[in-house]
C-alpha cells in the first residue's frame, strides 16, 4: 500500500499577526513547518510528500525544508485550502492508494493519529481524526441586522466532534471528493467534501495535543507543548468505583454503548456505571474531586444526561492539568447480561470519548459468583483505573 502525505501549508497566517506566514514561526526551536515535516518524514507508512506553500514561499522556499530519504515535491497554492490540497493532490508522483493530508499548523500530532487514520481510511475510504465536544453546544439563529445573537437549540453534546487533521482518503474517494468542490461544492476541509460526494467518513479519536496554531494565544500553548517535549515525563493513576442498582424499564448504557438486556440501571442520568468509574478514575489522578462533585444528582440539568459526556468533561479536565490519558483499565461486575459480544464497541465508544486507541482500553467482565446484591442480579457495579502521562 502507498501512502502520500499532503502538508497543507498554503496559507498566510493573517490571524496570528506575527507579521510573517506563521509557519515559518519557530516553536520549542524548531519552525512549525519543519515539525509537520518531520513527522511525515520519519513515519515509517509514508512513502512521498508533498508540500503546499504559498505561490511566494513556493518560489524561494527555505532551503532547510527537507525529507531524508523520501521524496517530497513542493508546490504552490491556491486561494482556497481546498484549491491547495486539489493542486498537491495533482502533484502526487504515480500511484497512490491512500492520501493523508495534514495542516502544517497542526505540529504535534503523533505518529500513532497518522497510523490510526490511514488504517481507519483503508477500511472505511475517508477517516479524520477528532475530539468530543466536551462544552455544551449552542447552535446560533440566523438572527437579523446587528440585533443580539440568540440561541436556535442546543445540540446533543454526545453527538459532536471537533475536525482535526490528518485526514485520510482512498485515492479514489479523494479524487471525488476533489470533483465536487470543482463542481461548486465548497469546504473548509476534504472530509466535507468527501460528505458532499456521497462518502461517509470515519471518525478516529484525535488528541488533545494536535492544537491548530491560529492565533497568539495558540502560539503560547503550542511553546508550553514544546517545553513539555524536553521537560522528563511524570505519571499518575487514578481509581474509580460505582455502583448502581438494575431495574426494569431503564436501558443498560454501558461506555456509551446501549446492550440489550432485561434490566438497566437506576440513576439521575443515564446510569452509565462504566463511564461513571472512568469519570471518577482521571478526576482522581488529576486530584480533582468526584463525579458527585462535578455532576450533583440534584441538579436537574443532568436529569437522564449522556454520562459519555461526563467523561469527555473529565478528559478535557486531565488536558488542562497537562496530563494525557496513556491507558485505562475496568472490570463490569454483573450476572447478566453477557458482555463479552459487546466489548468491541465498548471500547470503541470509550476511545472515542478518551482520544486514545482501543488498543489501550481494556475492559472485563465478571461474575460476582451469586454472592449478595449483584450475584442475584439486582445491581452491578465496575472498577476502573486510570494512567494518565503529564510534562513538568
Amino acid at each position: 500500500m502507498r501512502v502520500v502525505a499532503i502538508v497543507a501549508a498554503g496559507g498566510r497566517g493573517e490571524r496570528l499577526g506575527a507579521g510573517m506566514p506563521k509557519q515559518l514561526l519557530t516553536v520549542g526551536g524548531e519552525s512549525i513547518l519543519r515539525r509537520s515535516i518531520r513527522l511525515f518524514a520519519e513515519h515509517d507508512r509514508i512513502d512521498e510528500i508533498v508540500l503546499v506553500l504559498p505561490p511566494e514561499l513556493a518560489a524561494e522556499a527555505p532551503a532547510d525544508l527537507c525529507a531524508p530519504g523520501k521524496p517530497m515535491r513542493i508546490v504552490a497554492g491556491g486561494a482556497r485550502r481546498q484549491d491547495s490540497v486539489r493542486l498537491g493532490f495533482e502533484a502526487v508522483s504515480g500511484r497512490a492508494d491512500i492520501v493523508v493530508i495534514h495542516d502544517a499548523a497542526r505540529p504535534f500530532a503523533s505518529a500513532d493519529l497518522v497510523s490510526r487514520t490511514i488504517d481507519a481510511a483503508a477500511e472505511s475510504g475517508a477517516a479524520l481524526a477528532a475530539l468530543p465536544a466536551s462544552d455544551t453546544v449552542k447552535l446560533a439563529g440566523a438572527g437579523g441586522g446587528a440585533g443580539p445573537i440568540v440561541v436556535e437549540r442546543t445540540m446533543p453534546r454526545e453527538r459532536v466532534f471537533l475536525a482535526q487533521t490528518p485526514q485520510a482518503f482512498r485515492a479514489d474517494v479523494l479524487a471525488a471528493a476533489i470533483e465536487a468542490g470543482r463542481g461548486g461544492a465548497v469546504a473548509t476541509d476534504e472530509a466535507a467534501l468527501a460528505e458532499a460526494a456521497g462518502f461517509p467518513v470515519r471518525i478516529v479519536a484525535g488528541e488533545t495535543t494536535n492544537l491548530k496554531i491560529t492565533t497568539m494565544t495558540d502560539l503560547k500553548a503550542a511553546e508550553a507543548i514544546a517545553g513539555g517535549e524536553r521537560a522528563p515525563a511524570t505519571a499518575r493513576v487514578g481509581i474509580g468505583y460505582d455502583l448502581h442498582r438494575l431495574v426494569e424499564g431503564r436501558p443498560l448504557v454501558l461506555g456509551g454503548v446501549t446492550v440489550p438486556a432485561e434490566k438497566g440501571l437506576a440513576g439521575h442520568s443515564d446510569a452509565d456505571v462504566l463511564a461513571h468509574a472512568m469519570t471518577d478514575a482521571i478526576l482522581g489522578a488529576i486530584a480533582r474531586g468526584d463525579i458527585g462533585r462535578h455532576f450533583p444528582d440534584t441538579d436537574p440539568q443532568w436529569k437522564g444526561a449522556s454520562s459519555m459526556a461526563m467523561l469527555a468533561h473529565a478528559v478535557s479536565l486531565a488536558a488542562e492539568a497537562g496530563y494525557d490519558i496513556v491507558n485505562v483499565d475496568a472490570v463490569v461486575i454483573a450476572e447478566r447480561p453477557k458482555l463479552a459480544p459487546h466489548i468491541e464497541a465498548i471500547r470503541a465508544s470509550l476511545a472515542a470519548v478518551l482520544g486514545i486507541e482501543a488498543a489501550r482500553i481494556s475492559v472485563k467482565g465478571k461474575t460476582n459468583e451469586g454472592v449478595d446484591a449483584i450475584g442475584r442480579g439486582e445491581a452491578m457495579a465496575v472498577h476502573a483505573v486510570v494512567l494518565v502521562a503529564g510534562r513538568g
